[in-house]
């Protein structure tokens, strides 16, 4: 067999291994403000799934989610593409995860641009997941409390920071759920404590020493692509996601969920 026909056939392995395997990203996040009943608390962010399937019936999706042993479990976004939309596919896992832990969810730019998100929405209600619209919600334990905000994505004609305007800054440590990571100054003057984002898909290409290649809203060489960013009392977590979109392929990029866990410090 010829040289370049291995080399190709070993590029497509890669590639293959590349864009249908799951990592598990572990990252602690430490912060005084986290009440102490609340050390240790795991958080599984799930993003940009973008209708892709891992396993049958999502099952390979559902199975890394629940090795994490989650405590909350966050929806950030895109979870349907609105070019091959397919919400059954998508809900496969939510209907095997919905049990494991309580499940929040927002909206990406996908669902808002199928035309069809008051039925998304509702779809994922009727499952018992809990639907974030601009609206905020806290989780309690031994009287301290966490406060969790879910951002709508600005698609739907309110900008991210006019949308948290709405939020009073609190001695309550806050939890923001919103897809855009390039809006990241906006959560910074708004004082929020830690956001889950996504819709960057890891900047699509990922290069040792550069990092991402293109990512939606921050154009060639984004600046949020995956890890966490932190500004004055705010940090960010940007998820590669698991799917694909316009892009089909990732290089370099494997997709993942990310495991945050709290330490009060």
């Amino acid at each position: 067999m010829k040289k370049w026909l291995v080399g190709l056939i070993v590029i497509a392995i890669a590639l293959y291994i590349g864009n249908n395997a799951i990592k598990t990203t572990n990252i602690t996040v430490e912060s005084a403000k986290i009440p102490t009943v609340f050390d240790g608390l795991k958080i599984v962010q799930i993003s940009d799934l973008h209708d892709a399937t891992f396993g049958e019936n999502q099952e390979k999706l559902a199975k890394k989610v629940r090795n994490a042993a989650p405590d909350l479990i966050f929806l950030t976004g895109d979870l349907i593409d609105s070019n091959r939309y397919d919400l059954e596919n998508s809900l496969d896992v939510v209907r095997q995860i919905i049990s494991l832990a309580p499940v929040y969810y927002v909206t990406g730019n996908h669902e808002i641009a199928t035309n069809d998100v008051d039925h998304i929405k509702a779809s994922l209600v009727s499952l018992g997941v809990i639907v974030l619209s601009n609206e905020e919600t806290t989780i309690e334990k031994d009287g301290e409390q966490l406060r969790i905000i879910g951002i709508e994505d600005p698609l739907n004609g309110v900008p991210v920071g006019e949308a948290l305007s709405k939020f009073d800054e609190l001695d309550a440590y806050t939890l923001v759920l919103s897809h855009r990571p390039e809006t990241f100054q906006d959560y910074v003057d708004h004082g929020m404590d830690l956001v889950f984002s996504g819709h960057a898909h890891g900047g699509q290409f990922r290069f040792p020493g550069l990092g991402g290649l293109v990512a939606p809203g921050q154009g060639l060489f984004p600046k949020y692509t995956a890890g966490v960013y932190e500004e004055s009392d705010t940090k960010m977590i940007v998820s590669r996601g698991l799917g694909n979109s316009v892009i089909p392929v990732r290089v370099f990029n494997t997709p993942e969920i990310v495991v945050v866990t709290l330490k009060a410090t």
